[in-house]
């Protein structure tokens, strides 16, 4: 019997519900609105099934002593044997905010139909449990479309049982760090294609912006260091029992030199059995 357990939580408005709606289609067992009490009472019904049994519960504050309630739940879970996760999904208080306007629905927490308090008191409320999840996704800058290709990058079912699953994030610094990676790596010491005017409109995708950046000195030597640093940190983080690591690559704009390094990385990684999924985040942006 395999027993496999997502707990699909975080920041009401941030898409939890879009997220179960993949789950689901990607085979899992969903219930929604689950009191945190009952997680291991419903694990049990897949117990039975020879084939394994894989559930996403989506758990938010309405579900009572939420957080203690939760943790004492994956406790018990994990004494059953099952395998565990928990999503967290986040997005900045402004984006909730809009979309809570647009969408004319009461913030569960909000007093007075404050919307902004209520994500005050909910992002407190969260806090500490999202330092413990184990994959914590920022879907402020994505649509429905876009947090479903994530998702099943991360949940798909041909992934290899045990496997650390890896992802690597391009960004530009100058539209905000990404608040769901692990680690963050800074190359805008490399020389910048922006200011080369028949480099700038195109992208690190275009094989000559990837050959100018991968052509200067320091390219390399950075490159080496990395390979070197992940074939230290990949191996120890799967002896401590980590099954999501999310690698964020940024520069100025996300368009150039963030992406060829991305890519470059991953490609690295790949001829060390690592199969990381990459996402360009600000690749399409001014």
């Amino acid at each position: 019997m395999s027993l496999d357990v997502t707990i699909i939580t975080g920041m009401s408005g941030a898409g939890r519900s879009a997220a179960a709606d993949v789950l689901e289609d990607l085979g899992f067992f969903v219930i929604d609105n689950l009191p945190p009490a009952l997680v291991a009472k419903v694990a049990e019904l897949g117990r039975g099934n020879e084939g394994g049994q894989r559930f996403g519960l989506v758990i938010d504050v309405r579900s009572g002593e939420f957080v203690d309630d939760l943790v004492a739940a994956l406790a018990e879970l994990r004494e059953m044997g099952a395998s565990t996760r928990v999503l967290f999904l986040d997005a900045n208080d402004e984006v909730l905010v809009r979309r809570y306007e647009e969408s004319r629905r009461k913030h569960p927490l909000a007093t007075a139909d404050r919307v902004s308090d209520g994500i005050a008191a909910e992002r407190q409320l969260l806090e500490d449990l999202k330092g413990h999840a184990d994959i914590v996704l920022d879907t402020s800058e994505l649509n429905v479309h876009e947090l479903r290709d994530r998702l099943r990058d991360l949940f798909d079912v041909d992934q290899t049982a045990g496997a650390l699953q890896t992802n690597i994030v391009s960004f530009g610094y100058k539209h905000g760090l990404p608040t769901d990676v692990d680690l963050v790596f800074d190359c805008r010491f490399l020389p910048n294609p922006h200011w080369v005017d028949e480099l700038r409109p195109l992208t690190g995708t275009d094989p000559r912006v990837r050959d100018s950046v991968l052509g200067q000195a320091e390219t390399g030597p950075f490159l080496d260091e990395l390979d070197r640093l992940f074939m230290l940190l990949l191996p120890a983080y799967q002896r401590e029992g980590k099954s999501y690591l999310s690698i964020g690559i940024g520069c100025t704009g996300g368009r150039h030199r963030s992406v060829v390094i991305a890519d470059e990385l991953a490609r690295r990684l790949q001829l060390h059995g690592v199969a990381p999924h990459v996402h360009h985040r600000d690749i399409e942006r001014g």
